[in-house]
């Protein structure tokens, strides 16, 4: 137990050590300043602006910023269903895969066109190296990269004088160019160093000890994973994910995905308080955010390490169900919160195996969908809680809410209440739907509370465009394609069209000076307050849901 806490807490402080630097060229980036980086990306970008036919100097407002991300992502999405409808007839399929059925490539582009890599399919088995190339590994990137630079206009939103959140191509590129393309490189070559394949060749067959004959399959794997954790994206080349010895060969592989899922995300809490000139409030959000994340890492850390009643009566110490030996309960646990944390959806370890209330841990980090979250929305709703907290703290104390100097207005609460309930509504409605029909049932493998918390996962990881799962549904069924295809989809846009609305309408507003009635948001005790609204919004909303689910389930164990 000593060895695991040791290393998770190494792991912890590097990411800490990270944060300053790596939000501090985040800026760097995104400040539309004259850089050192110009001399080195500038003639790439002026060339892709020039065939792209983009202006780098324009401006958009809000709704021009919010149309450019949503064609930009419709266009892709075409894209990227013809690719997998057709993937039979076209190159780089040296192992023949098929088509893709209708329902399953809606499902998977929708799913990684949002960043949510949601997989109703084992990925050596249903794609070609071009599909994993063009609808995989390419919308990694451009997922990514739109939610990074949503989150970028955001900031710009409430510290402007006026309508003008940027520019969404610009910004795009720069986050190509310089963010995630230099960085999946340099991780791609390292996994490659440690052992991950990256070849066109296709499968290779090999002859066991026994003198069986087994096929080994291969592929563009390092430059997918990558990007995939870079990117908070998840999914995996292989059906096992970063548990297959081929994604995560080595314990040093294990911590660098952890380390890549952590980056921006928590990097860019402090490239937040940077842009608006107050890093103090930076320092708070994050503050709140890692008080939530050290709690839930805690709790699946000592649920894994103590195990279940049957276990301790055998004297077996520690759940090692569905944990690779090389990483132990230790790793896993700490990989179970990073990802669901940064709503990554990658796994080293089988979620469905995890105790009760381990489980209960990424469920309701997912739930939340804002403890640190994955690259930009997860900041995005982080700062939504915070705009509801003030508007709510200055109810209590008769005072019209400000945040950073401008007034939270009705129009700006409004917007607000959309994102945050379409979130539940994307989750419960549709978990609803699945128990009343006799065919989406059939898909449950097991009964009782662990059936219920399988099935509420799914739609919870589609709507917080994470994309892990409870490995005992069967969720590659048209129902289930369908309804968590249109689950990502809202999950996705909905939050990302209010709250850069919000951005828009907050830009309008004059600044007001702060005076000493003023309430502050970069203390200690809004920090506080903030982690209270945050955790009684999530309990009074979900918890009936995981009494049904992992907490029955929990219970029933101690009988």
């Amino acid at each position: 137990m000593s060895t695991g806490i040791v290393q998770i807490a190494i792991t912890l402080l590097i990411i800490i050590l990270l944060i300053k630097p790596a939000g501090s060229y985040l800026v760097n980036v995104f400040n539309y300043e004259k850089t050192k980086l110009d001399k080195v990306f500038g003639p790439i970008e002026k060339v892709l602006y020039r065939i792209m036919g983009v202006h780098e100097n324009e401006r958009m407002g809000w709704k021009q910023y919010v149309m450019a991300l949503l064609l930009s992502n419709f266009v892709m999405t075409m894209l990227m269903y013809a690719v997998l409808r057709l993937q039979k007839y076209l190159p780089f399929n040296p192992d023949g895969i098929d088509n893709m059925p209708s329902a399953l490539a809606f499902n998977t582009a929708a799913s990684f066109i949002t960043n949510t890599n949601w997989q109703a399919y084992s990925g050596e088995n249903g794609l070609s190296y071009l599909s994993q190339m063009l609808a995989i590994t390419f919308p990694m990137f451009t997922s990514a990269a739109t939610g990074l630079v949503a989150a970028i206009a955001f900031i710009r939103g409430l510290t402007a004088q006026k309508d003008n959140l940027g520019n969404f191509y610009v910004d795009l590129i720069r986050s190509l160019t310089r963010v995630f393309l230099p960085l999946s490189l340099l991780v791609a070559l390292f996994l490659v160093f440690q052992g991950a394949p990256q070849t066109l060749d296709g499968a290779q067959t090999a002859t066991s000890m026994e003198g069986a004959q087994q096929v080994i399959t291969r592929g563009l794997v390092a430059s997918l994973e990558s990007i995939k954790h870079i990117g908070t994206n998840g999914g995996g080349y292989f059906g096992m994910n970063a548990s297959h010895p081929f994604e995560n060969p080595t314990p040093l592989t294990n911590l660098v995905h952890i380390l890549c899922m952590m980056f921006i995300p928590t990097a860019l809490v402090y490239a937040f308080g940077v842009m608006i000139k107050n890093k103090r409030q930076g320092w708070t959000v994050f503050a709140t955010m890692a008080a939530i994340f050290l709690i839930m890492l805690a709790t699946v850390f000592f649920a894994e390490y103590k195990g279940t009643p049957a276990l301790q009566t055998l004297g077996i110490s520690g759940n090692m169900e569905g944990k690779e030996v090389r990483f132990g309960y230790s790793e896993s646990a700490l990989f179970t919160t990073v990802t669901t944390a940064a709503t990554t959806g990658s796994v080293n370890n089988m979620h469905d195996s995890l105790t009760p209330i381990g489980g209960l841990v990424p469920l309701a980090q997912m739930m939340l969908n804002n403890v640190f979250g994955g690259d930009g929305v997860g900041l995005m709703n982080g700062l939504l809680y915070v705009i509801l907290t003030v508007f709510i703290c200055g109810l209590m104390v008769g005072r019209t809410p400000e945040f950073l100097g401008k007034k939270i207005e009705g129009k700006e609460i409004k917007l607000a209440s959309i994102a945050l309930l379409a979130h539940p509504v994307i989750i419960m409605v549709p978990t609803a739907i699945a128990f009343l029909r006799p065919e989406s049932m059939a898909s449950i493998l097991n009964a009782g509370s662990h059936g219920i918390s399988e099935v509420l996962y799914a739609f919870t990881s589609g709507a917080a465009n994470n994309g892990s799962a409870f490995a005992g549904l069967s969720a590659n069924t048209n129902f289930y394609n369908m309804a968590i295809g249109l689950v990502m989809l809202f999950g996705r846009y909905v939050s990302i069209i209010a709250l850069l609305a919000v951005a828009g309408s907050l830009a309008t507003k004059r600044m007001a000076p702060a005076t000493i009635g003023t309430f502050r948001t970069d203390s200690p005790l809004f920090a506080l307050i903030l982690f209270v609204i945050i955790v009684v919004i999530g309990a009074l909303t979900f918890f009936p849901a995981l009494a049904l689910g992992p907490i029955a389930e929990q219970l029933s164990m101690w009988k």
